[in-house]
């Protein structure tokens, strides 16, 4: 009875985890961000701590936890760079995994590119 309930739960679970949309786009820094969040002089930075992920020319707000997200993984792909004295690229590439709410991503998942 115990293994019913144990593949009902994972069955659940992942069940409600497909109905994750996912966006791809171009991260900025949500604090000077342009009123229409088209955001083109605001390219992200390892210092920006809140972001806009901006699909097809329109701008997502991330929630607390994406920010947090973003910011740990802009940490981590940093710290993993081969040369650190190597150019950076101005534009931050992301697909962010989550929910919408309005004009604000729930952000599950994040891969920096």
């Amino acid at each position: 009875m115990r293994r019913i309930y144990t593949l009902a739960a994972s069955a659940a679970l992942f069940a409600g985890m497909s109905f994750a949309d996912s966006w791809s786009g171009r991260l900025v820094d949500a604090n000077c961000a342009n009123q229409d969040k088209t955001a083109k002089e605001c390219s992200a930075s390892a210092a920006t701590t809140s972001f806009l992920l901006v699909v097809d020319g329109k701008g997502y707000a991330l929630d607390p936890v994406g920010n947090k997200k973003v910011t740990d993984a802009l940490h981590n792909r940093a710290d993993r760079s081969a040369d650190p004295n190597a150019p950076k690229s101005a534009d931050i590439m992301a697909k962010i995994t989550g929910d919408k709410d309005g004009d604000t991503l729930k952000v599950a998942t994040v891969e920096v590119q």
